[in-house]
């Protein structure tokens, strides 16, 4: 059905709400990339041919959705409508869920989430404590609707926003909603997003383009990926307001390839969207047109950066430009463009909804709304979290986040990707806002959250977040290219005990170079995991240097392997498990390890029972 006005629209709504029980059993499946990696399409499949054989299939609704967030537990069930939070389901469980559940309306208590603070099982979504503390504005309609379904993103408010817009808002009333509303870019800069737009309006040009990036590079970060594969129609939703608002009638949603089912899923959505009159020529009656068109990214990571990623769209090599002309002036083909990321465009529908002091009152004084990570790493519970801006590290990691696995101690949490900085124990109670992370040396980014704990070797690290930059780097300018280089040849010499006192200060030049000089953001911030390591951990350099030795025991040129024989029983297990033949010794007797052989694999100290390998 082709909508041709916001009446005709509501009346749309209204017919699809007429067509749904609210009390009607719902089984709603996560569909997310970690649901189904773990047999969640079986587990569904498992459902439907249940309530077929139960002869229950006109009385319970089985759906696919996004993604729930809460990846640890995967594959994850929510019954609708208790919200019934069922986890880690396997096919085995689904009679028992269809008799127990659904047709004599009890739990199954094994299928339900124990939390482990309180002692209890925990029955509905709300009450899980991953869950309890969460502000799930972006995310929680991804458990909600199936993805494919436009009638279903339309049956909970989906495109009103829209229909409000051209219905009766003037585009600089749009703006300036947005202005007020505080809202800044979450794709990284942390931007203000109305004023973006305004630049991008008042600049000279007839032709105006807006951009969705949903180019995500961070090692660990799925945020953007989820609000595509899970609600694709608040995307477009929020990018077609945004094109009303500045005056462009042609948009790119820039993927990349990686991401097949995002790329299945928004393309379906503009699909839909043509077909209801949503995208197109005169969209609602109001005279306004607008399309889409999706391009697919080959995975750059400098692509991220807004004028990387147009040089990527004209079909040139994707490297950044200088920036002493701004792309709201002359971006896409040297035309005004206003480029937001994923989450960003997602939050408009909102903020027109709601209004600008909605959401205004959201966060703190100058990071307004709510902010999607991804929180892994060494964490009990990882997965995709929102909250509030302004919420405590503390309070992610380890209330919504469980804390670290096994009892191990919290040494640092990573924030912004690569090019984020490393935050200490120390500054656990830390707000995190785009001033706050930015004051500790690191940043927002696009909302990689990566935990590390007492195992972790902070050296290590910063030369992992090198070398991926590094590979990452277009080479267009010489303090990114050489910089990163030689940096990383600093780091390896330390972590293969060859470094240097001096070579700390020459580090530090390096940084305050790459900082100042580089021609894009991915060289200006990729310093941030050296500097804020050698500041918050400068006592685990100089254990490398001064006495070649890893505290953490991670990097394998400063670890020495030996065997303690007053507590060698002689079992021989580490014995058949050395792929060096560095061990020998007699059964029942003692084992010798000939360091001179040993190629610091780790297996005997993986397999000894006795503590009798000894690595140091």
């Amino acid at each position: 059905m082709k909508v041709i006005s916001a009446n005709k629209l509501e009346a749309l709504r209204t017919e699809i709400l007429a067509g749904k029980d609210l009390d009607k059993p719902c089984i709603a499946v996560c569909g997310g990339p970690g649901c189904l990696a773990s047999q969640c399409l079986e587990v569904r499949d498992a459902f439907i041919n249940e309530i077929e054989a139960k002869g229950l299939t006109d009385k319970v609704d089985v759906r696919t959705t996004g993604c729930h967030g809460f990846c640890e537990c995967g594959p994850i069930a929510l019954i609708y409508p208790q919200e019934i939070f069922y986890q880690r389901l396997s096919i085995d469980d689904i009679p028992e869920i269809i008799e127990e559940t659904i047709i004599n309306n009890k739990t199954v208590g094994r299928l339900l989430y124990t939390d482990d603070e309180a002692g209890q099982l925990v029955e509905t979504e709300g009450e899980v404590p991953f869950y309890k503390k969460q502000m799930r504005l972006i995310l929680g309609n991804n458990s909600k609707i199936d993805p494919h379904s436009i009638e279903d993103y339309i049956a909970i408010g989906g495109y009103s926003a829209l229909a409000k817009v051209l219905g009766g808002m003037q585009p600089m009333e749009v703006i300036d909603e947005i202005k007020n509303s505080g809202i800044r870019g979450r794709g990284g800069g942390g931007f203000p997003t109305g004023r973006k737009w305004e630049s991008t309006r008042n600049a000279q040009g007839d032709i105006k383009y807006v951009i969705c990036n949903a180019d995500e590079g961070d090692p660990g970060a799925f945020m953007d990926r989820s609000i595509l594969e899970g609600n694709p129609h608040s995307v477009l939703e929020g990018m077609i307001i945004g094109a009303y608002a500045i005056g462009s009638n042609e948009g790119y949603v820039y993927v990349r390839n990686e991401y097949p089912l995002a790329l299945k899923n928004i393309n379906l959505a503009i699909k839909q969207a043509r077909e209801t009159g949503l995208l197109g020529d005169n969209i609602l009656g109001s005279g306004f047109n607008f399309d889409l068109k999706v391009n697919r990214g080959g995975g750059a990571f400098v692509c991220g950066e807004s004028t990387a990623l147009m040089a990527s769209l004209e079909g040139k090599t994707g490297e950044p430009r200088a920036k002493y002309i701004h792309t709201s002036d002359k971006g896409l083909w040297d035309r005004p463009s206003n480029l937001n990321n994923v989450e960003t465009w997602a939050n408009i529908p909102l903020i027109i909804n709601n209004g600008a002091d909605w959401y205004s009152a959201i966060g703190t004084e100058s990071s307004k709304g709510t902010k999607v990570f991804s929180l892994v790493g060494k964490i009990n519970n990882t997965g995709l979290v929102e909250v509030p801006m302004g919420m405590t590290l503390r309070d992610i990691i380890f209330d919504i986040g469980g804390g670290i696995p096994d009892g191990k101690a919290f040494k640092a949490v990573q924030t912004g990707g690569p090019s984020g900085g490393c935050i200490p124990e120390s500054l656990i109670d830390l707000p995190v806002d785009y001033d706050r992370l930015t004051e500790v040396g690191s940043m927002m980014g696009s909302g990689g959250m990566i935990v590390m704990d007492e195992d972790t070797c902070m050296v290590d690290v910063a030369l992992y977040f090198i070398n991926f930059l590094m590979e990452e780097s277009c080479g267009k300018c010489v303090p990114c290219r050489e910089g990163l280089l030689r940096m990383g040849e600093i780091l390896t010499d330390i972590t293969e005990g060859r470094g240097r006192m001096e070579d700390l200060d020459l580090i530090q030049d390096l940084s305050e170079v790459l900082k100042d000089a580089s021609l894009c953001g991915l060289g200006q911030t990729a310093p941030n995991p050296v500097m804020s390591t050698l500041k918050y951990f400068r006592d685990e350099y100089e254990a490398h240097i001064k006495d070649h030795k890893c505290p953490a025991g991670v990097c394998t040129e400063l670890i020495t392997y030996s065997i303690d024989a007053s507590n060698c029983t002689g079992c021989g297990l580490c014995l058949k498990k050395c792929p060096a033949e560095a061990i020998t010794g007699e059964t029942k007797q003692p084992h010798v390890l000939d360091t001179g052989k040993c190629i610091k694999c780790g297996i005997c100290y993986d397999v000894c029972k006795f503590d009798a390998v000894i690595k140091e």
